[in-house]
């Protein structure tokens, strides 16, 4: 049957292959969902039709077979009484009603062969339907999981990267250029920043040792 064409042709491992090498595999199952929903609806109202010709064919043959036997009770009761022409009628209706039950008998059995085959094949399509249902939340999880790995690696790619290293070797050499600068500067404040009574007081300083280191040496002289 047509509406059974999804079941049949597209099972629910090349379902997931499609979704998996899908640009969006969210998208697609929804879509997937969708139209599986849809099949499943239309699977229902044809099983529906069926289980009711099913029904059908069965209250025929039963209403066949009670007259059948009605009809063998009633042969018996004329033949009894030796009423030959009545007994001759209901024969005749008997047999005509015999065929009748025969035909619905066979007919209910092919309807309900087929109303079994198709609950069965419902059950399998509830079932598929139910998996990918599930199977959407596990989609969703793992293809945001990878949208975020993949944004990652690409905020790590240019991290600590030749381009960043070299950045921070610029700025490594100002700092010490800065600190160079900076320990110059103090030294200058330094020199500059001594006062006369400083400076003669280190220049006093200094003639005192080498009048010791001279009056030293004179004592070795020869």
């Amino acid at each position: 049957m047509s509406l059974f064409k999804r079941l049949r042709d597209l099972t629910l491992s090349n379902v997931y292959a499609l979704i998996e090498k899908a640009e969006d595999p969210i998208k697609l199952t929804d879509q997937y969902i969708r139209d599986m929903t849809e099949d499943l609806e239309d699977a229902e109202k044809a099983v529906a039709q069926q289980i009711a010709l099913e029904k059908k064919f069965k209250a025929l043959y039963e209403e066949q077979e009670a007259l059948f036997q009605k009809r063998a009770e009633q042969a018996q009761i004329a033949a009894q009484e030796q009423n030959i022409d009545l007994a001759r009628r209901v024969l005749e209706d008997k047999q005509a009603v015999e065929k009748k039950m025969i035909e619905y008998k066979e007919a209910y059995s092919e309807n309900q062969l087929l109303a079994n085959n198709l609950r069965a094949k419902l059950d399998e399509m509830r079932k598929q339907l139910e998996e990918m249902k599930n199977k959407r939340d596990t989609l969703v999880a793992r293809y945001q999981a990878a949208k975020t790995q993949t944004q990652i690696n690409k905020t790590m790619s240019g991290f600590g990267s030749g381009t960043a290293a070299a950045g921070m070797k610029r700025m490594e050499d100002k700092m010490r250029q800065a600190e160079a600068m900076a320990e110059a500067s103090n030294d200058l404040a330094a020199s500059k920043g001594k006062s006369i009574d400083e400076e003669f007081a280190s220049r006093s300083g200094n003639k005192a040792v080498e009048d010791e280191l001279a009056a030293l040496m004179k004592q070795y002289e020869k």
